[in-house]
């Protein structure tokens, strides 16, 4: 096999890394919720990725953003898609919400940006998107009717968690929509550490307000370890690779596949039940989410 080849394999199977790397953002929710409270965990987490970039800008002599307006609109963007849709999602696990249900609901994520930039952008909302749109709701109304007040230990739904879950959905899809329309082109790794800053700041009060304490130990410790290198560090450097060699396009249209996929971690990982409710429901929301966001013919 040519370098040429090896080269243009890895290409095509990065995007598909990188999904597998999202679906186990949800994973090490489950893993650390346990053992402290989601604020300080995440705070945690914040401030280790910034240290971990620090030099990894100094080093490759990463530009920062140009100007204040591109770092307070960097700013605002950390906030919402760090702070308010991780914050939400972590919340909601700590709540009792399952890695898989979790993963289903702001898996919508894509299906209302797409609806959004689509209507705003003059132009006709398709039938298939309408479809995918409605077929994406019924498989999460699905799913979410079986397992309201009726699931297990970690795999229950509440109007507690889920609000914290509709949160971090609307969180992750406004900070998308205010990036495409505010941010300007640069460095994911100076871009990160302006979000990761950001968001920080607004997550250290919360942190201090908790009141249950990190218990340290070996599945805490791993669960922040892949959060930071292998979710933070990990999944932004392989999200610039793809930006810069123009895949980022495949990354989006293979996100209908996080929900199933978290939901087969979780149930090797924690035994969260897949039933035929359950897998329907996903298949569901699966297929609606890939008709929203496939490239039209």
């Amino acid at each position: 096999m040519t370098p040429a080849i090896r080269d243009n394999a890895w290409l095509r199977a990065m995007p598909w890394v990188f999904v597998l790397i999202w679906s186990t953002g949800f994973i090490v929710a489950r893993y650390g919720m346990p053992h402290a409270p989601p604020m300080s965990f995440l705070a945690v987490r914040y401030a280790l990725s910034i240290l971990c970039f620090l030099p990894w800008i100094v080093v490759a002599g990463v530009k920062w953003p140009s100007d204040r307006r591109q770092a307070l609109h960097l700013a605002v963007t950390g906030v919402l898609m760090h702070a308010g849709y991780l914050g939400g999602v972590w919340a909601a696990v700590k709540a009792g919400m399952g890695s898989g249900l979790s993963s289903l609901i702001v898996g919508i994520q894509p299906v209302l940006t797409a609806i959004w930039l689509t209507s705003v952008g003059g132009q006709h909302v398709s039938r298939r998107q309408w479809v995918g749109l409605l077929l994406g709701f019924a498989g999460l109304v699905l799913v979410v009717s079986r397992k309201f007040g009726a699931g297990g230990p970690g795999d229950q739904a509440t109007w507690l968690n889920l609000s914290f879950a509709v949160m971090a959905l609307l969180a992750i899809t406004i900070g998308t929509l205010y990036q495409k329309r505010f941010v300007k082109p640069c460095d994911v790794r100076s871009a990160n550490t302006v979000q990761l800053s950001a968001a920080l700041l607004v997550t250290l009060p919360l942190a201090l307000m908790e009141t249950e304490t990190m218990h340290w130990n070996g599945e805490l410790v791993g669960a922040m370890a892949w959060s930071v290198l292998g979710l933070t560090l990990g999944g932004s450097s392989l999200l610039y690779m793809l930006i810069q060699r123009g895949a980022a396009a495949s990354v989006t249209s293979l996100m209908y596949l996080v929900p199933p996929c978290t939901a087969l971690i979780a149930w090797l990982l924690f035994a969260e039940p897949i039933t035929a409710v359950t897998l329907a429901g996903t298949a569901l929301t699966a297929f609606g989410v890939s008709l929203v966001v496939r490239p039209a013919r």
